[in-house]
């Protein structure tokens, strides 16, 4: 357990507390993966609003990674982002920006590549100093 499983095995660790299992996952990396089993939805809503994990299934395992609708992605140790659909897009893409100076900006005259206006504004300044 040092390392990232990525093979058809799962740890479980058993705690005889809510606030042990809660200690456990805080006091180690964050996991890729969360799963909780059982019946006990205040203990499970406490694991879930305590901790911080990539995705969760409760009550079943894996199932998480396959639904299309919700993001799939690691935090910390475990990676950055967040994939499936357009999360998946969002996260391999970079956007490129592109802005386009309107041709009726005055403002246009005061920036290079300078138009005949300015190179005679700038003639009559050098003249007059």
């Amino acid at each position: 357990m040092q390392e990232e499983i990525f093979g058809p095995i799962l740890p479980v660790f058993a705690c005889d507390t809510t606030d042990d299992a809660i200690a456990y996952i805080n006091g180690n990396d964050r996991p890729l993966a969360l799963y909780w089993f059982g019946k006990d939805n205040a203990a499970r809503d406490a694991v879930l609003a305590r901790t911080v994990s990539g995705g969760v299934t409760v009550n079943d395992c894996l199932f998480h990674f396959v639904q299309a609708n919700q993001p799939m992605g690691g935090v910390g140790a475990s990676g950055i982002g967040a994939y499936h659909g357009e999360w998946g897009f969002r996260t391999l893409s970079k956007m490129k920006p592109v802005f386009y100076r309107s041709p009726l900006n005055r403002l246009a005259d005061l920036y290079p590549p300078y138009g005949s206006k300015i190179a005679r504004l700038i003639k009559l300044l050098r003249f007059m100093s």
